[in-house]
């Protein structure tokens, strides 16, 4: 790609969660677009094969970073920006799914999913906004759900997670529009993922159907009938981080084949 043909080239994105799935592509399509990438995550030893196998790309380090601990972030990103410059885009993609009827969702279960998947974005947001607005530019993208959209039993903590994470990104996309600092959150149905993967296996080990059984139940709500590849969920962020992209914010945008219309 030529250099004009980079419109990211200057800038540093921070990815949480992305030394697999959706952040690691996430980290591939912003790296083609110029920009230098710090991917976080709790894996040190998947950061850096992530990390090696993007190099070829362009700029990327990794930074072991749990979003649940607010002292880490602080540390990690300001790291990582002493490294590669000013935050300028941040893309909220960590986060777990777990599911449970809700007469056996505990607090434990409840706490986890809340703090990953809601606080963990509402602290890395906090840390890397300095520097956005340093910089009088900004993209930040969370990684929410179909699930922060509508409701889906047997995930009321996920749920309430994600329409946190909406509400969130709504209330923060108003508050720095005049910046110009975008806010936006990605809404993903069923993609073909590790969480997914155990999903299905779950599925099949306690009804004992099959794993094609599993995944057509999965895609039933999805008019296309397929999984979403992690490929068109970092095209969409890629998207919203392009200069181009600037009267975009407080969106919520599905991913999901027609899902939610």
């Amino acid at each position: 790609m030529a250099a004009e043909a980079k419109p990211l080239a200057g800038r540093h994105a921070v990815v949480t969660g992305g030394g697999r799935g959706i952040g690691a592509a996430i980290a591939e399509v912003l790296l083609r677009q110029g920009a230098a990438v710090t991917i976080t995550g709790r894996d040190a030893a998947r950061l850096d094969a992530a990390a090696t196998q993007l190099a070829s790309l362009g700029t990327v380090q990794g930074r072991v970073i749990d979003v649940t601990d607010a002292t880490a972030i602080e540390a990690g990103f300001a790291a990582a920006a002493q490294a590669l410059g000013p935050i300028a885009i941040l893309v909220n993609n960590a986060g777990i799914a777990k599911a449970a009827p809700f007469a056996r969702t505990d607090l434990s279960l409840w706490d986890d999913i809340l703090r990953t998947d809601l606080t963990g974005a509402f602290l890395c947001t906090k840390a890397a906004l300095p520097g956005m607005l340093e910089l009088g530019w900004g993209r930040v993208v969370n990684v929410a759900s179909t699930a922060g959209l509508t409701g889906l039993a047997y995930c009321s903590a996920y749920c309430a997670a994600k329409h946190g994470l909406i509400g969130l990104t709504r209330a923060l996309a108003r508050e720095l529009a005049a910046k110009p600092i975008t806010v936006n959150a990605v809404c993903p149905g069923y993609t073909e993922t590790d969480i997914v993967e155990t999903t299905l296996d779950t599925i099949t080990a306690k009804t004992g159907r099959s794993r094609d059984e599993a995944l057509a139940e999965l895609v039933a709500s999805n008019p296309q009938k397929r999984l979403i590849q992690p490929s068109e969920v970092a095209d969409t962020v890629a998207w919203l981080c392009l200069p181009g992209s600037v009267s975009i914010t407080g969106q919520s945008i599905a991913i999901a084949g027609g899902e939610l219309m």
